[in-house]
Order: C-alpha cells, then structure tokens, then sequence
C-alpha cells in the first residue's frame, strides 16, 4: 500500500473521528453538559449500554488516530463512570485500539507507522527492531509505565515477528496497571488542585 493511500485512508476516518466529536461537543455546548456534571450523568445514564460503548469507541479511535490526549478521555472515563467501571471502559477501548495499531503496521509496514511520528522518534526505537526477543522484553516493561508511547510502540511491535499470542499477553497483562495510574493520578491531582484555596 502506497504511503499516499495510507495517507487518504487516514484522513478518510479522521474526518468521520472529527466530524462526529464536533458534532458532539456543539450538542453538549448547547445543552450544558460540559459545564453540568448531572447532566452528562444523565446523558450517559439515558444511553444505557450505548453510553459505555460511545465512550469505549472515543477510547479506540483516540488510540488509532490520536485526535484527543489519552490522558484526557481515560480521567473522563473515572469521572462519568466512577473507578472501577471507568477503568473497565479505558481498558476494554484501549486494549482494542492498540490491536488495530499492531494489526494495521503488520498489514501496512513502515509507512503507515511513520505518518504518526516524526523521523527522529521513529528512528530512535526502530534500533530495537533488530534485537529480536530483546523487543519483546522492551515493549513488555514500556507498556506497563504509563509515561511510554506506548500507541506508537504498539505500531512498532506489529513490524517485527512478535506473534499475536504474545502481543496480546503483552497488552491485556501490561495495560491495566499503566491505565490506573494514568487514570487516577489524573482525576486525584485536578481534584486536589480544584481543592486549593488562595490565601
């Protein structure tokens, strides 16, 4: 596949990702629900089973086309969802997201991985390439610190030969800790930081 292809394809699904959050935050701007906790509660409360799916579908789509910061829509999944089902959805999206990476660089090769990132960063971790297992034990610890790219990691893993059993090891064991940390320590700082007062 030509890198203009790829090109096309991910501006194609990026417009559809654009479109329909635009859409979204007009329809929350002019309803309040970003300014009303309750309200959004009630938003997702009246979606039943499709307001966790609609936030675990943002969760994948951020993950495969960066368009929003992870960091943002995992403490927002807590938020809405309380902690436990709000890690639960950051999982269940992200995990899937990350798949899609790994599916799509092993399907499209290099130059679907470097439309993400820039020359230097792809150069920088594609040494790694070329260390065999020794990827695989780097890609095992970066994906459990929440601090690694881990999406562009991802992209990277599905141009060696690591299979899809151990990939998806990786992910399901490695996410959950690095989620959580993410996570809370986000919704716990903007918390504690909304809790000062100037003297």
């Amino acid at each position: 596949m030509s890198k203009r292809s790829v090109r096309y394809t991910i501006h194609f699904f990026t417009a559809i990702s654009i479109t329909a959050m635009v859409l979204f935050v007009i329809y929350g701007m002019q309803n309040g629900l970003f300014t009303d906790r309750t309200k959004m509660e009630m938003l997702i409360e009246r979606g039943g089973i499709f307001g966790p799916l609609f936030f675990i579908f943002i969760q994948m789509v951020q993950v495969v086309v960066p368009i929003i910061p992870g960091g943002i829509s995992c403490a927002a999944g807590v938020i809405l969802f309380g902690p436990w089902m709000g890690l639960l959805y950051n999982y269940i999206g992200i995990v899937i997201g990350s798949m899609i990476n790994f599916y799509l660089a092993r399907r499209y090769g290099q130059c679907f991985v470097k439309y993400f990132v820039k020359e230097e960063t792809y150069e920088k971790y594609a040494q790694w390439l070329e260390k065999g297992k020794k990827f695989d034990k780097f890609f095992a610890v970066a994906i459990f610190f929440p601090c690694a790219p881990d999406d562009f990691l991802c992209m990277l893993a599905g141009l060696t030969k690591m299979s899809w059993k151990r990939f998806s090891a990786i992910i399901l064991l490695g996410k959950p800790g690095s989620i959580a940390i993410y996570s809370l320590a986000l919704v716990y700082a903007g918390t504690w930081i909304s809790g000062l007062q100037l003297i």
